[in-house]
């Protein structure tokens, strides 16, 4: 008989807020994405097939951060994937969503470079992978983590988009700020007309 921890209450409100947010605003369809924190030697993670939009708190799955144990049957199919992250990073939670001008762009981009003035002064550029299995977890396991070493996010081309973060909080602003350049982009090239002002090009800029 499998036997499970039960989640906090204050983290379960944590993880509802931030799945809502992220199908609400489009960033994830009804059951896709998964979302986790590190706690310790623990996981704690979508359950698998659960809807992000509408968490409850038994689809909070918690699993052993370096090995598989009985409650990575339910968890995330991409359990591996977290797991790698915060074994091989500083990350202390990580959001996984299909954002649609990422995955767009990542299509046609080998990076994305941030053409805002505020997503340039705040990640410059968004790199892009390439993984055998985009969607599976083994491939991604194995690529996600080494740019999630240098970076805050990386986007697998034709999948979407991992972010760390200290917070479920943190990762979801690289999540949706990533989104928002990718966004402005996308629209800027689809006028077909050259940039006015080119932050990529300035020295020292900030906009703070």
């Amino acid at each position: 008989m499998m036997k499970f921890m039960i989640v906090e209450e204050s983290i379960y409100n944590i993880f509802k807020k931030v799945g809502k947010h992220l199908v609400r605003h489009g960033y994830n369809t009804s059951h896709s994405g998964n979302i986790s924190i590190r706690s310790g030697g623990k996981i704690i993670i979508k359950r698998r097939a659960a809807m992000l939009g509408d968490l409850q708190l038994e689809d909070l799955v918690v699993s052993n951060l370096k090995e598989e144990d009985s409650s990575s049957l339910i968890a995330s199919t991409e359990l591996g994937v977290h797991r790698a992250i915060y074994l091989e990073t500083d990350a202390m939670a990580v959001i996984h969503a299909h954002n649609p001008y990422c995955v767009a762009l990542s299509l046609i981009e080998d990076e994305i470079t941030c053409i805002d003035a505020e997503g340039f002064a705040l990640y410059k550029k968004i790199p892009i992978i390439d993984v055998e299995i985009p969607a599976g977890a083994y491939y991604t396991s194995i690529e996600v983590p080494k740019m999630l070493k240098n970076y805050p996010f990386v986007v697998v081309r034709g999948h979407g988009i991992f972010a760390k973060g200290m917070t479920l909080e943190d990762a979801l602003q690289y999540v949706t700020g990533a989104e928002q350049s990718a966004y402005i982009r996308y629209l800027t090239l689809m006028t077909g007309k050259p940039l006015k002002r080119d932050f990529s090009k300035e020295k020292d800029f900030s906009i703070w």
